[in-house]
This record gives C-alpha cells, sequence and structure tokens, in this order.
C-alpha cells in the first residue's frame, strides 16, 4: 500500500513499443528454402550443385528466420518465435550438412535429427492448432516431408526423398500464401485473405479488452518465467 492508501498496482505502467511482425519474412524465407529442397530432391537442382544449395540456406534463409524469430519474441509472441526460431537452426544445419558431405550422400546422423526435430514440431503443431490452424496445417506437412527425408537418411528408398520433394513444393506454395496473407493483414489491419485464426489469436485483433486482461501474466511482465 503506498502513502495515499491506494494499491502499488495503481501506480503500475506498462509500456509496449510497436514493431513490425516478424512473421511474412518468415513465411517468404522459409517457402525459397523449402523451394530450394524440393529441387534438390526431385533432381531439378544437379546433385553437383549441392554446395551452392548449402551456402544459399546458411546466407540467405537461415539468417532471415534467425530476424523474425527476435521480433517475434519482441512481440511477446512465444509460440511463433520458438517455431521460426527452430527453424532458423534447422535451415542453418541442413546447410552446413549440405557443404560438409559428399555430394548425393546419406547420412544417419541427420536422418536421427529429422526425427527429434519432427516430434518437437507436432507439438507445436498442436499448441497451434488452439489458434492458427493454418499453422498447423503448415506444420504437419513439414513433418511429413521431414520424416520421409528422415528415413532416407537412415537408409530408405530414395523414392522417399523424391515424394519429400513434391511435399516441399507444396510447403512452398502455402508458406507463399502465408506471408502474402500476413503482409496485406498488417497493410490493411484487418484480415484479407484468410487465416483461420481462433480463439485467442482471433481476439488480439479485436480490441485491447481481451489482451490487457491478461497482460500482466505474460513473460516480461510477469517477475519469473
Amino acid at each position: 500500500m503506498s502513502s495515499n492508501g491506494r494499491g502499488h498496482e495503481d501506480h503500475t505502467r506498462i509500456v509496449l513499443r510497436p514493431i513490425g511482425s516478424g512473421l511474412p519474412l518468415g513465411f517468404f524465407s522459409f517457402g525459397i528454402g523449402m523451394l530450394l529442397l524440393a529441387c534438390q530432391a526431385d533432381a531439378v537442382i544437379p546433385v553437383a550443385e549441392q554446395k551452392s544449395v548449402g551456402m544459399t540456406l546458411i546466407a540467405f534463409v537461415a539468417p532471415l528466420e534467425l530476424l523474425a524469430t527476435i521480433f517475434a519474441f519482441l512481440a511477446r509472441d512465444t509460440l511463433g518465435a520458438t517455431t521460426l526460431g527452430l527453424f532458423a537452426a534447422s535451415w542453418l544445419t541442413f546447410g552446413w550438412s549440405e557443404l560438409a558431405s559428399p555430394p548425393g550422400s546419406t547420412s544417419v546422423t541427420l536422418g536421427i535429427y529429422m526425427f527429434g526435430f519432427s516430434a518437437a514440431i507436432v507439438l507445436l503443431a498442436g499448441l497451434s492448432a488452439l489458434g492458427k490452424p493454418f499453422f498447423t496445417v503448415l506444420l504437419l506437412f513439414s513433418v511429413v516431408r521431414q520424416l520421409l527425408s528422415g528415413i532416407y537418411e537412415a537408409g530408405g528408398s530414395h523414392r522417399l526423398y523424391t515424394v519429400s520433394g513434391w511435399i516441399a513444393f507444396a510447403l512452398s506454395a502455402v508458406a507463399m500464401y502465408g506471408g502474402l496473407a500476413l503482409g496485406l493483414e498488417d497493410a490493411r489491419q484487418k484480415e484479407v485473405l484468410p487465416l483461420f485464426r481462433r480463439g485467442g489469436a482471433d481476439e488480439a485483433f479485436q480490441g485491447y479488452e481481451a489482451q490487457l486482461a491478461r497482460l500482466e501474466a505474460e513473460p516480461g511482465v510477469r517477475q519469473q518465467l
């Protein structure tokens, strides 16, 4: 209680800095990365250019995904930032593997990594379903692609790798749609192309009241994580 008899919460002010959304950047860079992986898996990109694919993933896709991750955390979107951060590190991992491995070779280690990564993404997809089902669909398709590639890396049929490339083409298209929808949404301040938000994700576009009610319990505001 303060000296004038009012509670300390009456004197508390929370100041937030408006920032731009990093999600369009994350979606577009994801789409370009998937296009590269799709073309590689389906032999559009020659095996001899494997190192070029790796350098592009490291120099272009991974840094942009990391930048989108940082802004997602600053925007207090923990789930989105976690997903983007995992993919940022994953693009770096794939790029490094492409550079370090002989052209056309496979790796059991990389396959096991893909299985573990897929498990984490499945859990994130389940959480996204509570408010962002569009993201859930994208993540689940990504899991299928990862599992097929992982089985191939661990010694499975090359046919699985080819199928994973087809899925990557579809993922690239879906990600480009997501980037466009998010960009238009940010420019118009309303949903233009459907992203099928619901629950808290939909409430975030309905005004301050619902968000202020839970603001004091968010990371960065509460005392402990």
